[in-house]
This record gives C-alpha cells, sequence and structure tokens, in this order.
C-alpha cells in the first residue's frame, strides 16, 4: 500500500468534510414528507401542535426539483414544522379552496382554533375551527425556508 502524500491527504479529507457543499446527494433517510391523503388527516396533524408547510403540486419539471427542497427541508426541520405535498389533480376540492390559480405554490398553516361562530345550521357532530395561513413567498430552499420561519417568529430548531 503506497503512502499518500500530504496534499491527498489533505483533498481526502476536504471531500469527507465538504462532500454536502459539493453536490454530493445527501443522505436524508427516510421521507419526511407527508403525502395528503385527506382533509380528515390534515386536520389531525394541524392538531398535534406543530406548523404544517404545504406544497400544491401538479405535474411540472419544476415539481421535481420542489420535490427534492421539501425533502430535504423536511429532514432538516423535523419534528418542529411538518412539510406535506398535495397532488392538486388527485384532490381538486382541497386545493380550490385555497383559490389560487398558479401552481405550484406553498402555504403555511398553523395555530388550530375552535371559532366562536359555528355557523347557521351547526351540526352538533361539526366543529368549526381557525387556522392561521400564511404565503411562502421565499427562496424555494432550505435556507429560504430558514429565513422564513425568522420572518413569522417561529422556532424551526430544538433548543435544549
Amino acid at each position: 500500500m503506497e503512502e499518500h502524500s500530504f496534499f491527498d491527504k489533505m483533498m481526502i479529507n476536504l471531500r469527507s468534510t465538504c462532500k454536502y457543499y459539493t453536490g454530493y446527494p445527501k443522505d436524508l433517510g427516510p421521507s419526511r414528507v407527508i403525502h395528503f391523503t385527506s382533509e380528515r388527516e390534515f386536520i389531525h396533524l394541524l392538531h398535534q401542535g406543530h406548523p404544517v408547510i404545504v406544497a400544491f403540486t401538479i405535474k411540472s419539471n419544476y415539481t421535481k426539483h420542489l420535490d427534492k427542497v421539501l425533502e430535504e427541508a423536511a429532514a432538516e426541520f423535523y419534528p418542529q414544522i411538518k412539510f406535506m405535498r398535495v397532488e392538486c389533480p388527485k384532490y381538486i376540492g382541497f386545493c380550490m379552496t385555497r383559490q389560487k390559480k398558479d401552481y405550484p405554490f406553498i402555504e403555511m398553516f398553523h395555530s388550530p382554533e375552535q371559532t366562536n361562530n359555528q355557523g347557521r345550521a351547526a351540526d352538533p357532530n361539526v366543529t368549526k375551527y381557525a387556522v392561521k395561513v400564511l404565503p411562502y413567498n421565499f427562496d424555494v430552499s432550505t435556507y429560504g425556508f430558514r429565513e422564513f420561519f425568522k420572518r413569522h417568529n417561529i422556532q424551526a430548531s430544538d433548543n435544549k
């Protein structure tokens, strides 16, 4: 076995410590992005007390990039913030309630509270909630999410 020069050792060390900054794929582990299946599941997720970032998507080339960003951000901010992806062609009704025409778009849902006004025909089996919704208009990257959370005073990391 040959002896590595100082330069070779330095380059090996540099590659091993900086591989994520040179385009090397990250090992994110299992996916932390939740795929939307029903409004009931979404409401259950909101009641866990964590903010939920929801990406409303359609099939496009940009969606592939968005999926990678969501995976990386979900891995970084788990478990304080949940990330969800809604495929709008499958769940048209849920997407149409957002009243947006440009896809994909991202919104953050948080702080569900039971409303005082339950409506005229209040069914005793139905409870209405008010949820704060913030449109996401930052850079679509993990850094952009971090800045968004700072701007809106949302604790995105576990300070122990």
